[in-house]
C-alpha cells in the first residue's frame, strides 16, 4: 500500500506542468473590440504584429493574456488605476508564470503637455505619480489668487516611483533616433499650439514623467497644476510631460510582487505616447475642448497607438535577447 501511495503522488506531481519563464510583459490598458481585425485600442497592434497567437484564459484580468510562447506575453489590465493594480495582481499571482525576471513595459496613450512635446510623441518615464492621493477644495472656494485647491495628501512618500534610470535611460538612447510618422492628422492637430515650439515639431521620441489619476483633466490651469505637482511630489527631480490613469496602479502591484519574489521593480518602463493635448487649442474653451475629446476620436489617436507599437517594439525586442 505503501509503495502504491507513493507511485500515485510521484504521478501527480509528474503532472504538474511548470510555470512558464516570461522574459517581457506588455502591459496595455484597453481595447476597443476584437484582440484583432476592427479599429484597434492599445493592445491589437502587438497582437497582431508580433504574432500573439498563443491564448491564455485569464478570469480574473479585464481580458484574456496574448503570448508568442517564447517569453512575450502581453495583457489588457482595464481602465483605471484599482483595474490596473488588480489586474496585474491577479497576473502576477497565477502559478501558470514565471515572472521573477520578467521585464515589464507598459505602452499606452495619454495627453501630452504642449510644452514638452506634440501629439503622436512618445515619452520614456523615470518618475510615475499618483496623483489621486490628495486634498481638494473645489476651486470656487479658493481665495483669489490661489494657485490651486489640490494637493499632495502626504509629502510624497507612496505617491511618487522612480523606475530604474538606467534602464529608462537605456530606452531613450536605444529609440531616441526612431523618425515617428507625420501624418496630416497630426499638423492639423498641431495647429492652434503655435505659441509652444515644441508643441509644433513633428512627433518624437523623448524622456518625461507622467502622472496617473482616475481623472481625465483638461486645460491650461490643470496642466499648471500637474506640473506643480510633479515637482513637489519628486523634489524638482522630475518633468511632467504625460497624464494617464493606471501607471500608478500597475507600479504599485509590480512592487508588492517584488516583496514575494514575483516581480523585479527594476525592471519595469512605462512608455505613453500622446493621442491629445492635455490643454486646449487657441481661442477653443477647455469646456469645449474637452468635449471633443471622445474615446477613439482624439486628435492622435491612430498615431499615438502605432507610436507605443513602433516605439515599444525596439525596447522589447531588445529586452527578449537577454
Amino acid at each position: 500500500m505503501f509503495r502504491l501511495i507513493c507511485a500515485a503522488a510521484l504521478l501527480a506531481a509528474s503532472t504538474v506542468q511548470a510555470a512558464e519563464p516570461i522574459k517581457v510583459v506588455v502591459v496595455t490598458m484597453f481595447e476597443r473590440g476584437a484582440d484583432s481585425g476592427d479599429q484597434p485600442g492599445e493592445f491589437q497592434y502587438w497582437v497582431e504584429r508580433e504574432k500573439l497567437t498563443k491564448t491564455y484564459p485569464m478570469p480574473a484580468g479585464a481580458r484574456d493574456l496574448r503570448g508568442n510562447g517564447q517569453g512575450l506575453l502581453a495583457m489588457v489590465t482595464g481602465i483605471g488605476t484599482a483595474r490596473a493594480t488588480a489586474s496585474v495582481m491577479a497576473l502576477g499571482m497565477d502559478p501558470r508564470f514565471d515572472l521573477s525576471k520578467a521585464y515589464w513595459v507598459v505602452a499606452g496613450i495619454a495627453g501630452i503637455d504642449p510644452k514638452d512635446a506634440s501629439v503622436g510623441s512618445a515619452a520614456w518615464a523615470e518618475w510615475v505619480i499618483d496623483s489621486d492621493l490628495a486634498f481638494e477644495v473645489d476651486g470656487r472656494e479658493l481665495p483669489k489668487g490661489t494657485p490651486t485647491g489640490i494637493v499632495p495628501l502626504t509629502a510624497g512618500r507612496g505617491l511618487a516611483f522612480q523606475l530604474d534610470p538606467k534602464l529608462v535611460n537605456w530606452a531613450v538612447d536605444l529609440t531616441k533616433g526612431i523618425q515617428l510618422p507625420d501624418t496630416d492628422n497630426l499638423k492639423n492637430a498641431r495647429k492652434g499650439f503655435e505659441k509652444f515650439p515644441n508643441a509644433q515639431k513633428p512627433p518624437f521620441v523623448l524622456k518625461g514623467d507622467t502622472m496617473s489619476g482616475g481623472r481625465f483633466w483638461h486645460g491650461e490651469m490643470m496642466n499648471d497644476w500637474a506640473n506643480s505637482f510633479m515637482r513637489e511630489l519628486t523634489g524638482n527631480k522630475g518633468e511632467f510631460v504625460t497624464t494617464a490613469m493606471e501607471d500608478s496602479g500597475t507600479v504599485e502591484a509590480i512592487s508588492r510582487l517584488a516583496k514575494l519574489g514575483k516581480a523585479d521593480l527594476k525592471r519595469v518602463l512605462v512608455l505613453r505616447t500622446a493621442s491629445n493635448y492635455a490643454t486646449p487649442r487657441a481661442g477653443v474653451s477647455s469646456i469645449d475642448s474637452i468635449l471633443q475629446h471622445k474615446p477613439g476620436s482624439y486628435s492622435g489617436y491612430l498615431e499615438s497607438l502605432d507610436a507605443a507599437h513602433r516605439v515599444g517594439s525596439v525596447v522589447v525586442h531588445e529586452l527578449l535577447k537577454k
